[in-house]
């Protein structure tokens, strides 16, 4: 009898998810789960490759990783807008608000003290 170990494999969408739970031998690298999960069957827009990016239990890692019993591969989707950008912009847009409320509440204050 042959020893296996069972892992999972998860992708998502924001409309929706699968975890597929897989009994591998022993050895099995992550891209070979990923594979064998045959998710790209279920989301047709998934494209299984060495560049594909992966993680285990949320942390980056490589394909060739080999995985021991209980893991669970994550599929990551990739970003459609650079964080730091969306940082950027989110900054400028409050700083421009505190300019321009600042200077709308400059004016009304020295129109209620003027009358």
């Amino acid at each position: 009898m042959s020893e296996r170990i069972s892992v999972e494999v998860a992708y998502a969408l924001p409309e929706k998810q699968r975890i597929v739970k897989l009994d591998v031998p022993p050895g099995t690298t992550a891209l070979e789960a990923v594979t064998l999960s045959k998710l790209n069957e279920v989301f047709e827009e998934l494209v299984i490759g060495p560049d594909l990016k992966i993680g285990v239990w949320g942390k980056a890692t490589t394909a060739d990783r080999v995985l021991v019993a209980g893991e669970r591969v994550e599929i990551y989707r990739p970003l459609q807008v650079d964080p730091k950008e969306v940082r950027k912009a989110r900054a400028a847009k409050a700083k421009a608000a505190r300019a321009e409320g600042g200077q709308d509440s400059v004016g009304a204050a020295g129109a209620d003290a003027s009358t």
